[in-house]
């Protein structure tokens, strides 16, 4: 043992032969050689994509290059939800089925980062000329998946059961009323034929230090719901507001009561709530008090029982504050994304997977987050697993940081090898605990 210790390095470079040798399965797979190697393919795959981002359900150019990737492997692929990857490796022992997924969509934001991967992408968004830029990350998800395809390829004998590669398009939603992310990846057949016994993801952060893994048990990050409030009002004369009736007026008395939901009606030691009113918009001109208001926002709850309760609330609140004022108002309620939960007992087997890739000094257990993923619905299918990587540069101020979906959004890429490690560790040991 104190040889061992002491040669530590060589140790673990002859580890795999010598447990070969005596038929013993190595699981030391973050010490692996070709995890090394990949490090440097990582960063390159990174910059193509940054360089060349697609909007959701447009991701065309990036499918094929997931694809022909995978292909050269020699990993089953199938393209499905319109622009989406799936890829299927067997691996040569039987054992579970293990879903990995990387988001692939860019978002409408001009970069303003200056560095020389710079995007200068532009396209076009609902009818509208957009800039286009991997705001988000994903970019970073999709190297780190094809650079786990690659290294478990090359492990495919030592695999026990098989490994789904899920590249998934439209994140951050299709655009308009067209079908796309996960749901239409779940409904084209992805978590089926072989069923997924579990799935685990990841998402890239740029406020976490580099090399630190951040994870939650149970709910993690909260559902999303987008609701629109029409208030129906009577238009009349700026100079006359009682021959009216004002939407406006009670627009605003409403967005308070919706407030009121948060502080004073939801038991907030059980989870948080969010609503916020993100657009406004009624009238022409300053002296016309017009017939219509329309309001828009985002519900964020981290409880299923809460987030049902909250739509109840909604309606009631802003159906009566209507009334009030004389006025009728219709409410309608999109569900996004569903709460992202991390299955308790999934992450206490697994768990072990992500200490061995970062270190134990570096995994840590976080707070909720209010944040939404669409990750969620592969959750309903399977247990899962979902954790968040830091690739802010060390010794940098985390609120000085550039925020996820903003032209300052920046990654060190350094640490992207942190990710590979996690995601091939927990193969292995979701194959042991099975």
């Amino acid at each position: 043992c104190l040889y061992i210790n002491d040669h530590k390095d060589e140790y673990l470079k002859s580890a795999p032969k010598i447990a070969k040798d005596f038929g013993l399965h190595f699981e030391n797979v973050s010490s692996s050689a070709d995890l090394k190697a990949i490090s440097p393919k990582l960063v390159e795959w990174r910059r193509h994509l940054h360089q060349n981002p697609e909007l959701g359900n447009r991701e065309f150019k990036t499918q094929q290059y997931i694809a022909n990737h995978l292909k050269s492997l020699g990993i089953e692929v199938t393209l499905l939800a319109k622009t989406g990857v799936l890829g299927v490796l067997r691996g040569g022992k039987p054992g579970p089925v293990v879903a990995l997924r990387a988001d692939i969509d860019g978002l409408p934001v001009k970069e303003r980062v200056d560095v020389p991967y710079k995007s200068t992408v532009t396209a076009d968004y609902m009818g509208t000329p957009v800039s286009v830029m991997h705001a988000c990350g994903h970019d970073t998800h999709t190297s780190i998946l094809m650079g786990t395809a690659e290294v478990l390829a090359g492990m495919k004998k030592d695999i026990a059961g098989t490994v789904k590669f899920f590249f998934q398009p439209a994140e951050e939603g299709p655009p308009g009323d067209e079908e796309g992310g996960a749901p239409l990846m779940i409904k084209e057949g992805v978590m089926d034929n072989p069923k997924v016994d579990a799935v685990f993801g990841l998402h890239i952060s740029s406020a976490l230090e580099i090399g630190k893994i951040k994870y939650k048990s149970g709910s993690m990050m909260a559902s999303s719901d987008w609701f629109t409030i029409k208030v129906n009002g009577k238009g009349s004369h700026g100079s006359q507001p009682w021959g009216g009736i004002d939407p406006i007026a009670a627009s605003a008395q409403i967005i308070e009561g919706l407030q009121h939901i948060v502080s004073r009606q939801m038991d907030l030691t059980t989870a948080p709530v969010v609503i916020t009113v993100g657009t406004i918009n009624s009238g022409v001109r300053s002296n016309i008090i017009p017939e219509t208001a329309e309001m828009t926002g985002t519900i964020r709850t981290l409880d299923s029982k809460m987030q049902k309760e909250v739509h109840e609330r909604i309606k009631h609140t802003v159906k009566t504050i209507a009334a009030s004022s004389g006025a009728t108002a219709d409410v309608s309620i999109d569900t996004k994304t569903l709460v992202t939960y991390n299955d308790p007992s999934l992450v206490k087997k697994t768990l072990p997977a992500l200490i061995k890739a970062a270190g134990a000094d570096n995994v840590s257990e976080s707070t909720w987050i209010t944040g939404a993923e669409d990750f969620s619905f592969f959750g309903e299918k399977a247990p899962s697993f979902f954790f968040n990587l830091g690739a802010l540069p060390k010794g940098t101020d985390p609120s000085k940081a550039g925020p996820h979906h903003t032209p300052d959004f920046y990654l060190d890429e350094s640490g992207f090898i942190v990710g590979v490690k996690a995601f091939c560790q927990l193969v292995f040991d979701h194959s042991k605990t099975k």
